[in-house]
């Protein structure tokens, strides 16, 4: 049965004791990872149990079909059993155990897993397959092995909170539509409720990724992170839950909201920051690149709750084929519709590191060194995402293998680049 979520109300009545006590500080008991004073270092696995045609376009490309523009879609034109053997295939070989120890090698302490709520709690009507369960079980035994913890990320929301690809479904934003909200609840009560169990790897629960503010209730969407959190801690005391920003300011809006003093525990904020998704970013030179970064620290160090910048990227531009959408172009290169040119997408349209230009390796090593310099001026990051088909401005991977991420991560060529 599902636990009954807590009400904003009954939140506080239940801590009303703690409300307004000046001592009162955040506290990591019985969640092993100690967020106070260890950084969070990881990558997100992206493409695995959410599609994104960008991250994996073979799969997309192999139908011969211009309207699959997302998992929705894909598994509604293939049908039950085709989708199945392709996505079953699919998660038991995007990622596996040397994935995770090749992570764990490389200094991080974190994996972000997206979840779609169509693999815990599928909606009658749906065409999304499941199975991504068995797999995501197998996965929290191989994060325990490789020493790492997990922050299982809710990625899609029934109706779509953001009408993203990403999230499942590209379209309309309907989430917040009729019981869209309250079978959202339903997912995360399930997530919780499956891994109660495995507290020492499974540490943070996000209830939902990037909510877009500005087509949702702003008002709803607090009652949902409180309801959210009460459905959590129906389940683990301690496990922390994280918020997303819904891309509003991290502090004018956010502060205040859900910290301490407001009488819930462990609770995280998610901002992700990325410079390429408007004409004006993409068309910033290298070096405002670097500034824009370094301009962040102030604003994360001054939150009022962890938070962490759960998504980024070294990319300067965005130029990987599909990253806005399959099949629509990219502001850099002037193929995106409305767009003005900037640059060249050679080699990073679809490509390897190895043969990108020595250029573009350098603004990628410096950008990506004054990110983590300026992210870990709070909680940490969660850099997007380990492994890509042929997007190597966003591989982790292969931005290791070929020296782009630093190695050791405090390893420094341009030192010093935020003061």
């Amino acid at each position: 049965m599902l636990p009954k979520s807590l009400s904003i109300a009954a939140v506080l009545a239940l801590v009303a004791g703690v409300i307004g006590a000046p001592t009162f500080k955040l506290k990591g008991r019985d969640v092993d990872f100690d967020y106070n004073n260890n950084k969070v270092y990881g990558v997100n696995l992206g493409g695995w149990f959410v599609l994104e045609p960008w991250i994996t376009p073979s799969i997309f490309e192999a139908t011969n079909n211009d309207a699959i523009v997302d998992e929705f879609t894909l598994t509604q034109s293939l049908g039950q059993d085709a989708a199945s053997s392709i996505l079953t295939n699919h998660w038991n070989t995007w990622i596996t155990q040397d994935d995770f120890n090749q992570i764990a090698a490389a200094g991080l302490n974190h994996v972000r897993i997206p979840i779609g709520y169509w693999a815990v709690a599928p909606l009658q009507g749906d065409p999304y397959v499941q199975g991504q369960l068995p797999v995501l079980d197998q996965a929290i035994g191989w994060a325990r092995s490789a020493g790492l913890r997990v922050l299982l990320d809710l990625h899609g929301a029934p109706g779509s909170q953001n009408g993203f690809d990403n999230s499942g479904r590209k379209g309309p934003v309907d989430w917040q539509q009729g019981s869209t909200v309250s079978q959202t609840l339903s997912a995360i009560a399930n997530l919780a409720e499956r891994y109660a169990g495995d507290t020492d790897v499974v540490t943070a629960i996000e209830l939902l990724n990037e909510p877009l503010g500005p087509d949702i209730n702003l008002d709803e969407l607090k009652q949902f992170y409180y309801d959210g959190w009460g459905n959590v801690r129906n389940n683990n005391a301690y496990t922390v839950v994280t918020i997303h920003d819904a891309f509003e300011d991290i502090n004018s809006f956010w502060n205040g909201f859900m910290n301490a003093q407001a009488g819930v525990n462990n609770v995280m904020l998610d901002t992700h920051i990325y410079q390429i998704f408007d004409q004006g970013q993409v068309s910033q030179s290298p070096a405002q690149h670097v500034a824009a970064a370094c301009g962040s620290a102030s604003s994360l160090a001054g939150t009022d709750k962890w938070t962490i910048v759960g998504e980024w990227t070294g990319a300067q531009t965005d130029c990987a084929k599909w990253l806005n959408g399959l099949g629509i172009g990219a502001r850099y290169d002037g193929t995106m519709a409305g767009s003005s040119y900037v640059g060249s997408c050679d080699g990073k349209y679809t490509g390897t590191v190895a043969a990108l230009s020595d250029a573009d390796k350098q603004n990628i090593r410096s950008f990506t060194e004054a990110q983590l310099d300026a992210y870990e001026a709070h909680t940490g990051w969660i850099w997007w995402t380990w492994h890509t088909e042929s997007a190597p401005e966003w591989d982790m991977q292969e931005l290791i293998a070929n020296g782009l991420f630093p190695q050791p991560l405090s390893d420094r060529q341009y030192p010093g680049q935020c003061g």
